[in-house]
């Protein structure tokens, strides 16, 4: 088991995603987000872009914050030529651990999603499970959008997957909680200006209690659109959730923006 109390809570001068991400505790906040759901999502992206028609072990991968790797395990063990990026090293390290535990071939690197080296080297690039929006400055998310266009070959796929942000303002949940093993967790979530923002409050079974935040930027699909046509995407269908139901922007829970390189 994990050692909860090897810190207070976050550090302030640190962007939270830093703190947050590479802490053990997030996988256990996370942890009914499966290994079933990523293989439903990673198939809705090779059916909607087509690539399941071809030779998956021709495909190369490359998954932007791919956290413990859960979709880009599920993409190597169909054949895929994947590599997972992420600023956590512990994520990495669990994904790793998975890789080696499964047989699987996996790539790991790790840096910051707007340093991620651009070669027009993949045939499919994903950013899944709300991964964008978290730098203060919008000009940092469309350079996270140049980088995801530059490193795909030409005709290569972008799958981005969002929040939808007009059923999650009509259905927010401002308080919830729950008991994942022997700890208790309980989730504040607010709007605040363009952003959700949910504080993560954790009491472990021994040692102190612990806080963490998450803030994301939303984007409505007129705005995303534009900056994904900026970027240079073509945006070819948007799905409203990881079983590939078409986009009802009032009311789909997600929207998963499938864009190709021309």
């Amino acid at each position: 088991m994990a050692d909860y109390s090897d810190g207070s809570s976050a550090n302030p001068s640190s962007p939270w995603f830093e703190e947050w991400f590479n802490h053990p505790l997030y996988l256990e906040v996370y942890s009914h987000r499966d290994s079933d759901e990523a293989a439903r999502c990673v198939q809705t992206i090779l059916s909607l872009s087509g690539l399941e028609h071809k030779e998956l072990t021709s495909l190369s991968v490359l998954d932007i914050a791919c956290g413990a790797g859960r979709h880009a395990l599920e993409l190597a063990r169909l054949g895929c030529t994947v590599t997972g990026n992420d600023l956590s090293p512990f994520l990495l390290e669990e994904a790793r651990r998975e890789a080696v535990k499964n047989q699987l071939q996996l790539t790991l690197t790790c840096c910051d999603m707007r340093h991620i080296p651009a070669d027009a080297h993949f045939d499919l690039v994903v950013q899944l499970f709300t991964s964008f929006g978290y730098f203060e400055r919008k000009e940092d998310d469309r350079l996270v959008l140049g980088k995801a266009y530059r490193a795909l070959k030409e005709g290569g796929w972008y799958v981005l997957d969002l929040l939808n942000p007009v059923p999650l303002a009509r259905n927010l949940v401002p308080h919830s909680q729950k008991t994942v093993g022997n700890i208790f967790i309980l989730e504040k979530r607010a709007f605040e200006d363009d952003r959700i923002t949910k504080t993560i409050t954790i009491t472990p079974p021994k040692g102190e209690q612990l806080t963490f935040s998450e803030s994301v930027r939303l984007y409505g699909k007129n705005k995303i659109l534009l900056m994904l046509l900026e970027a240079g995407f073509s945006v070819v269908s948007i799905a409203g959730n990881y079983q590939g139901e078409p986009f009802i922007e009032n009311d789909s829970p997600r929207m998963m923006l499938f864009c190709r390189k021309p």
